[in-house]
C-alpha cells in the first residue's frame, strides 16, 4: 500500500490528521453514541474515540517515530520526546452529543505546525509555526486577525482555579466590558481559531499551562502565527509559570481586558 502521507511537510500532516478526525466526526454526528465516562462530569463518545484512532493512524503513516499524547488514548511515545503531537479529536463533546455543531478537532506538533478542523463548516484553519491561514474549497487565505468584531468568547466551564481573585463571570458584568465588547460563550476551542481569523476579537479563559493541552496548543499555535497577542490572564507569558489565558486580536484589545481582569 502506497503511504499517501509520504513527503508532507508538518503542517500538512497536521491539516491531513485533522482532516481524518474532522470526518469521522461529520460521519457520526446524529447517531445514538453510548457515552464513556471520564468521572467529574465529562466523558467521551465513540466518535471522539474513533476520530482520534483516524488521527493516530496519519500521524503513524506520516511521522513513525514521533510522540504523541491524544486527549482519548494518552500518552504513547516518550513525554519528552523532541517532537510530540497533542490531540484532542473531539474538542465539544458536550455540544456534540446534544446536537451542536460547534465542536473542532485540534492537532498541534508542540512548537510547531498545527490545525484546527471545522467538521461541519469544512474549514481548516493552520499553520506552519510562522504564519496562519484557513483552507476551504481548495484555496488558502493568510488569516488576519481584528477587533472589529467586538465579539469576545469567554469560557465560562469550570473548575476555576484563580477564583476568587478571577472569575469570567464577573468579567461578563463588567460595565467597561459591556459598553466596548459584545459576549459569546462557544464552549469549544474552535473560538480560538476565530480571533485567528478576525470572526473574534478575544478570546478569555481561566485555567492553568495551557501551552501544551491537547485541546489549546492548536489554538494558540495558530493565534501566534496570525499575529494576536497571547499572554495568560496574568498578563504573563504563557508556559509553566502562567496560568490561563488571554488572546486578543491586537495589542488594545488586549490592553483593555487585562485592566478590567485586573480589577474583579
Amino acid at each position: 500500500m502506497i503511504n499517501s502521507y509520504v513527503g508532507l511537510d508538518d503542517a500538512g500532516v497536521a491539516i491531513a490528521a485533522a482532516r481524518a478526525g474532522a470526518d469521522v466526526v461529520h460521519n457520526m454526528y446524529g447517531q445514538r453514541l453510548a457515552r464513556i465516562d471520564k468521572g467529574a462530569g465529562d466523558f467521551a463518545t465513540a466518535a471522539d474515540v474513533e476520530a482520534e484512532k483516524a488521527i493516530l493512524g496519519v500521524i503513524r503513516s506520516a511521522r513513525p517515530d514521533d510522540a504523541v499524547l491524544g486527549e482519548e488514548g494518552g500518552q504513547q511515545g516518550a513525554a519528552e520526546a523532541m517532537r510530540q503531537w497533542l490531540v484532542d479529536p473531539l474538542c465539544g463533546t458536550l455540544n456534540y452529543a446534544a446536537g451542536n455543531m460547534l465542536v473542532a478537532v485540534n492537532v498541534a506538533l508542540r512548537e510547531g505546525a498545527a490545525a484546527v478542523a471545522d467538521p461541519f463548516s469544512g474549514e481548516v484553519f493552520f499553520t506552519d509555526g510562522e504564519t496562519a491561514w484557513v483552507r476551504h474549497d481548495g484555496a488558502d487565505v493568510q488569516l488576519s486577525s481584528t477587533s472589529a468584531t467586538r465579539l469576545v468568547d469567554v469560557n465560562l466551564d469550570p473548575p476555576f482555579p484563580s477564583a476568587p481573585g478571577f472569575r469570567a463571570v464577573d468579567l461578563l458584568a463588567n460595565p467597561g466590558f459591556v459598553e466596548r465588547f459584545r459576549p459569546r460563550v462557544v464552549s469549544t476551542t474552535l473560538a480560538l481559531a476565530w480571533v485567528a481569523a478576525g470572526k473574534r476579537a478575544a478570546y478569555v479563559t481561566d485555567g492553568g499551562d495551557l501551552s501544551a493541552s491537547v485541546h489549546f496548543a492548536a489554538g494558540i499555535a495558530l493565534c501566534q502565527a496570525a499575529g494576536c497577542v497571547v499572554t495568560g490572564i496574568d498578563g504573563a507569558p504563557i508556559g509553566q509559570a502562567g496560568h490561563g489565558l488571554v488572546v486578543a486580536a491586537d495589542a488594545e484589545t488586549h490592553g483593555l481586558l487585562m485592566s478590567m481582569i485586573s480589577r474583579n
